[in-house]
């Protein structure tokens, strides 16, 4: 991706999309899990839109995975290996 087709939001935009806070915002970007940088004068922290997208279906798929993992749990032995009964 070339660098003019990458797209920056701040950080209240990340956080209205999120539902989050600013500051949890900035956390995410500092765990690594946003990629963010400081652009302009005075430096300002941006977020590539892309990473936010990325982050979304992270968060998607790991909802799928712990409702899969909860189904699981409440199967009992009986069903999970001999289902005609």
């Amino acid at each position: 991706m070339s660098p003019q087709s990458l797209r920056y939001l701040a950080p209240a935009q990340v956080a209205e999309l999120l539902s989050i806070s600013v500051d949890e915002v900035l956390v995410l970007v500092h765990e690594g899990r946003l990629r963010g940088a400081r652009l302009g004068s005075p430096a300002r922290w941006r977020i590539e839109e892309a990473s936010v997208q990325g982050y979304i279906a992270d968060q998607v798929e790991e909802a799928r995975l712990m409702m899969l993992w909860e189904q699981s749990q409440g199967a009992s032995m009986p069903e999970v290996w001999n289902p005609a009964n």
